[in-house]
C-alpha cells in the first residue's frame, strides 16, 4: 500500500512539474485541466510572486547612480572645505535633506540633496577641499525619470543652499522639486498659482493635490498625505541645548605639547583674512580716538532691558551704537562710501549695512545688519540676536557676511580698551569700541562723580576722508550716545 502511495505521488509530482513547465515556457498553448485547477492556481500565484520579486530585484539593481556635483555658490568661489558630513555611505536621503556643510573663504553653506535615494560614496573626507563642478557624493536614485529631468540642473550655478530648486515663472521664483513640477505639468497646473506651504514657501506635493482638489471638488484621502509627507530635516534630530547647558562656562582644553612643528594650509576664513588684510594694507589709514560718558545710556538700557526681554530679545549696548552710527552717517555719507580700485570714482551707499566684528568658533567674522537707516533700536537688537545665534552655531551665510558698508568692532566684549582697527575693503571707515569702565570724572559743578566711560578708536581711508570729517562724525555719534534722548528726534 505504501509503495502504491509513493508511486502515485511520484506520478502526481511529475504531472505537476510538466504542468509548471508548460505554463512557464508555453503559456499560449496551456489549457488548464479541471482536476488540477486548484493546484495550478497556487502555482500561478507563486509564479506571479516569483516574477514580481525578480522584476523588483532587477529594478533595484538597475537604479541609476548619479554623481551629485558641487554647484557654484557664487562670489567667484572655486573650492570649499568640507566641515561636516550629515550623512554616511548607505544612508537614505530625500530631496532637500542636508548632506554636508562646506565653508568657503566667505561663508558656510549647507548643501542639500537634489534626489531621493541612497548615499553610495562620499568623495571627500572632513576638512577636505572640494572643487566646484566636481562630484561631491554619489547617490543611487529611486527614479530614473527624475534624474533625467535633473541632469540639466546639476550644472546650473546656484548661489547658495536651495536655490537650485528655483524656477522662473513670469518673474516670480517658485521652489519645487522635479517630481512636484512633473505632477503640476501632468495636471495642467501653473506653479505660480499654487501657494507653497513648505520651508521658504516651497511647493510640496500636497499643495498640488490641495489645489487640484479645489479645482475639481475631489476629496483627497488623509492616507495620501501621509505617504507624501516629506521627512523632517536631519538637523531637527539634533538635541536642543538646555538653558543650563547654555549658561555653563566654556571649558578651556588642556594644551598638548608635541615638540614638533606643524604645517597646514590656510583654509576657509583664515584664507579670507589673508586676502582681505593684504588688500587693506593698500589703504592709507587715518586714526582718531575719543572717550564717551555713557552714564545716561547705561540707565536707559537698564530701564528698557526688561521690556525687550519680555518680547524675547536680549538688549545690549550694541543696538544703540549701531543706530547712532546710522544717524550720523546720514550727515556724513562719505564714511558710508567706497572707492574704486582705480581711485577714480566714489560710490555713496544708500543702505547702511553696518557690520559687527564677531569672535566665533570659526574665527573673526563680520556679519552686518542690513538697512539700519530703516530700523528701530529694537529691530537692530532683534537682528543682532539672530546673527549672534548663527555665529555661535557656525551657520553664518553669504547673505549675512556680504554687502557691509560700515563696521564697528566691539573689542571691549573681550576686555580691550584701545585698538587700531583695520578697514575692511571696500569700506571706508571702521570703529573699535573699548570696554565700559566706571571711572571718576568731574561733573558740570566740578564735583567728582562715578561715570561709565568707553573709549572708541576710529580708522578711516585717508584718501577720501580727512581728519576734520572723521572728528565731526565722531562728535555727532558721541552726542547721540551721551544724550540718548536726542536720538528720539531723529528716529524714523
Amino acid at each position: 500500500m505504501a509503495a502504491v502511495t509513493r508511486g502515485s505521488f511520484t506520478v502526481f509530482r511529475q504531472l505537476l512539474t510538466h504542468h509548471y513547465r508548460r505554463r512557464c515556457f508555453r503559456p499560449q498553448s496551456f489549457r488548464p485541466d479541471r482536476t488540477l485547477q486548484p493546484l495550478s492556481f497556487r502555482y500561478e500565484t507563486d509564479l506571479k510572486m516569483f516574477s514580481s520579486r525578480s522584476l523588483h530585484s532587477s529594478a533595484v539593481s538597475q537604479r541609476p547612480i548619479v554623481s551629485f556635483k558641487l554647484s557654484d555658490i557664487g562670489e567667484g568661489i572655486m573650492e570649499v572645505t568640507v566641515k561636516e558630513w550629515y550623512v554616511k555611505e548607505g544612508d537614505k536621503v530625500s530631496q532637500f535633506d542636508s548632506i554636508c556643510e562646506v565653508q568657503s573663504d566667505k561663508a558656510s553653506v549647507t548643501i542639500t540633496s537634489r534626489y531621493d535615494g541612497v548615499i553610495k560614496k562620499l568623495h571627500y573626507e572632513v576638512d577636505g577641499t572640494a572643487l566646484v563642478g566636481k562630484p561631491l557624493v554619489d547617490i543611487e536614485t529611486e527614479s530614473s525619470s527624475e534624474v533625467l529631468q535633473e541632469e540639466d540642473v546639476v550644472e546650473t550655478p546656484a548661489m547658495a543652499r536651495d536655490e537650485h530648486t528655483h524656477q522662473e515663472i513670469k518673474g516670480l521664483k517658485t521652489q519645487a522639486t522635479p517630481a512636484v513640477r512633473r505632477l503640476a505639468i501632468e495636471n495642467n497646473i501653473k506653479l505660480s498659482e499654487v501657494v507653497g506651504t513648505g520651508k521658504d514657501c516651497r511647493i510640496l506635493k500636497e499643495d498640488i493635490l490641495n489645489f487640484l482638489a479645489k479645482q475639481t471638488g475631489a476629496i483627497i484621502p488623509p492616507t495620501l498625505f501621509q505617504e507624501i509627507q516629506p521627512p523632517p530635516p536631519l538637523a531637527a534630530a539634533r538635541p536642543v541645548s538646555t538653558p543650563a547647558a547654555l549658561k555653563a562656562p566654556p571649558t578651556t582644553p588642556k594644551p598638548v605639547f608635541t615638540g614638533k612643528d606643524v604645517t597646514e594650509p590656510l583654509k576657509g576664513y583664515h584664507r579670507a583674512m589673508v586676502k582681505t588684510m593684504t588688500a587693506a594694507l593698500k589703504i592709507p589709514h587715518f586714526g582718531y580716538c575719543d572717550e564717551l560718558d555713557l552714564s545716561r545710556l547705561v540707565s536707559l538700557r537698564a530701564e528698557l532691558r526688561p521690556i525687550a526681554e519680555g518680547r524675547g530679545v536680549k538688549l545690549s549696548y550694541m543696538p544703540f551704537f549701531i543706530k547712532a552710527a546710522s544717524l550720523s552717517l546720514l550727515h556724513f555719507p562719505i564714511l558710508n562710501s567706497s572707492l574704486d580700485e582705480g581711485c577714480q570714482n566714489i560710490t555713496y551707499k544708500a543702505s547702511h549695512n553696518i557690520g559687527l566684528a564677531m569672535d566665533t568658533v570659526n574665527g573673526l567674522l563680520v556679519p552686518n545688519v542690513k538697512n539700519v537707516q530703516l530700523l528701530s533700536v529694537f529691530d537692530v537688537a532683534q537682528e543682532l540676536n539672530r546673527l549672534q545665534a548663527l555665529g555661535t552655531a557656525g551657520q553664518l551665510g553669504t547673505n549675512e557676511l556680504s554687502g557691509g558698508t560700515f563696521t564697528l568692532s566691539n573689542i571691549g566684549s573681550i576686555g580691550g580698551t584701545y585698538a587700531k582697527p583695520v578697514i575692511l575693503p571696500p569700506e571706508a571707515a571702521i570703529g573699535a569700541l573699548g570696554k565700559v569702565q566706571v571711572l571718576p570724572r568731574f561733573d558740570a559743578g566740578g564735583q567728582v562723580v562715578r561715570a561709565h566711560i568707553m573709549n572708541v578708536s576710529w580708522s578711516a581711508d585717508h584718501r577720501i576722508i580727512d581728519g576734520a570729517t572723521m572728528c565731526r562724525f565722531s562728535n555727532l555719534w558721541k552726542k547721540y550716545l551721551e544724550n540718548p534722548a536726542s536720538m528720539v528726534l531723529d528716529l524714523k
